[in-house]
């Protein structure tokens, strides 16, 4: 991917990781698009970025995404690069019952939200001379948290997806790529102060890194052993790695 002057839109922008790539990329002489539902979040990261835009969008509303991408196109015709990063990560029982509210808002947001926004931008990036479009998927695509088995399962659901969607479009002007991070200091499962977690800065750093040659799925080296993992003898890291999450911090 092409970092530098590139019109690039950023889902969940505000916060995280999504404001972490905004932030790096807009530095790197991108113009910035961020979204979200809480316009004091997208205010706060265009405030401190000047010349940085956002735009409110419920990645849910299939409506609302049908109506911000029309304007979008309108009033950025230069668009060529999405990421795709807004997502929610909540706590679930795999052995229990699952609220069906809980279900369908998670595969709603971190599922079908992805699919829906690419699917309405996808004919305008394929006009760009280059385009990218971004899935910011989880090294839990890979080996699930059993705390988070729906969000887990959403985010192996979206990695099969990116496949698809790579080999569909190969033939075109359009690059699909996958960023699939491990555990990162973020506001998801309140994880700002975790010590077991990637610290952000140090993860945006190894990813931009990691962006700019051809790579298709960005990994960062934390990352590489859980992407590393599926195979005949998968289980034994999955039960390794959720004992590890539910026994105390060191």
């Amino acid at each position: 991917m092409k970092l530098t002057e590139n019109t690039i839109f950023i889902t969940g922008g505000g916060t995280g990781i999504g404001r972490g790539l905004a932030e790096a990329l807009h530095k790197l002489g991108n113009k910035i698009i961020i979204s979200g539902r809480r316009k004091e979040h997208l205010d706060a990261t265009t405030k401190a970025n000047p010349g940085m835009d956002s735009v409110e969008l419920d990645i849910a509303d299939s409506a609302n995404i049908g109506a911000v991408t029309k304007k979008l196109i309108a009033d950025y015709p230069a668009l060529n690069v999405l990421i795709n990063n807004a997502g929610i990560m909540l706590i679930d029982d795999a052995a229990g019952k699952i609220d069906d509210r809980f279900l369908t808002s998670t595969i709603t947001t971190n599922l079908l939200g992805p699919i829906r926004l690419t699917s309405a931008l996808i004919e305008h990036l394929k006009k760009q001379a280059k385009a990218t479009v971004i899935y910011n998927t989880s090294a839990l695509a890979f080996v699930p948290l059993a705390l988070t088995a729906v969000y887990s399962s959403t985010k192996a659901a979206l990695h099969s997806y990116v496949l698809s969607q790579r080999y569909k479009l190969k033939d075109t002007s359009v690059g699909v790529l996958e960023i699939a991070p491990p555990w990162v200091q973020t506001d998801l499962l309140n994880s700002k102060e975790e010590p077991r977690a990637m610290p952000l800065k140090e993860f945006i750093e190894e990813t931009v890194k990691v962006l700019g040659p051809d790579a298709e799925e960005i990994l960062v080296e934390r990352a590489k052993p859980f992407r590393n993992n599926p195979g005949p003898n998968e289980n034994a890291l999955v039960t390794q790695f959720n004992d590890s999450m539910i026994s105390a911090p060191h």
